[in-house]
């Protein structure tokens, strides 16, 4: 019985977090500017978690032609932008990797 209440605390702690804000958000109106502001968070995500990553080794900038995640991520960039098709960028960047880490050093 134990087992079963720290299921259902763990399950609240999980849901309602969740569910408070767009059970509160549902019944406001929303500013048109502040929607827009909202459009751009997960780009924002994705490249905080993307830029260090690809712009540091070691805790260093490198920008040199030796950094294979950068040189990868410029086909997956173009292809990304070219065709907005999430299977095929990801392919040409695991493509792109792969060939990386086969050639260079």
């Amino acid at each position: 019985m134990e087992k079963l209440w720290i299921i259902a605390a763990m399950g609240a702690a999980t849901y309602l977090p969740r569910a408070l804000p767009l059970a509160v958000l549902a019944r406001m109106r929303i500013p048109e500017g502040f929607i827009r502001w909202l459009r751009f968070v997960p780009v924002a995500v994705l490249a905080a978690l993307l830029a260090p990553e690809l712009l540091l080794r070691g805790g260093a900038f490198d920008l040199t032609i030796r950094n294979q995640h950068l040189l990868a991520a410029v086909p997956c960039f173009l292809v990304a932008v070219k065709t907005k098709n999430l299977p095929l960028t990801v392919g040409v960047g695991l493509a792109a990797a792969i060939l990386l880490q086969a050639v260079m050093p």
